[in-house]
């Protein structure tokens, strides 16, 4: 395959999803990774610095449609209206090419410890750059950072339901899932009161 198809960063994905699942993520080599995608080892580490980075590729991009929605937001939004934005923003950027990835993805994370580490830090990483764009907006840091993590929260729960081929509820858009969750996340919080 020529080297300079435009879907060669998804190509990698897909190729290290399938090796990790057949083989293990510790087994599998950069140069495995790249030969199954019809790549060679540099354009492999143009768009990845390791096989680790595979895996929270997208975090970047989905940090900054959260950040990027919660900014749009009206003025006059409360802090929970403005993350409903960026939930919104970021869910609507998902393709079915996201959907497909999540149960794989899920597995890869879930068999290797390193990667569940690393995926905690993804989670992390998220609810700060919803938390930076709030206070941006003059939002209280305490308030800023619990409304971040209740977004996380749901959008991890959205996109689980979402990617979920067991699911007969998961058709659809992933805005719906994830709107969902935040409303569902939103009424456990009022019983805590």
């Amino acid at each position: 395959m020529p080297r300079w198809k435009p879907d060669a960063r998804e190509r990698l994905v897909e190729a290290a999803l399938d090796l990790f699942t057949e083989q293990g993520y510790d087994e599998t080599t950069v140069a495995q990774i790249a030969e199954r995608a019809g790549l060679t080892r540099s354009t492999f580490f143009r768009h990845f610095s390791d096989k680790r980075e595979l895996l929270s590729a997208g975090q970047q991009m989905l940090s900054g449609l959260l950040a990027e929605g919660i900014a749009s937001a009206p003025d006059a939004a409360t802090p929970l209206e403005a993350v409903a934005a960026g939930l919104d923003r970021a869910s609507g950027a998902m393709t079915e090419f996201n959907r497909g990835l999540g149960p794989r993805l899920h597995a890869a994370i879930e068999a290797n410890e390193e990667l569940r580490t690393r995926n905690a830090m993804k989670t992390i990483g998220l609810a700060a750059a919803m938390a930076d764009a709030l206070q941006a907006r003059g939002v209280s840091e305490p308030a800023a950072q619990v409304a971040a993590e209740l977004g996380v929260l749901a959008f991890g729960v959205g996109y689980r339901r979402w990617s979920d081929p067991a699911r007969d509820d998961a058709p659809g858009e992933l805005i719906t899932h994830t709107r969902t969750a935040f409303a569902e996340l939103r009424a456990a919080a009022a019983e805590l009161r």
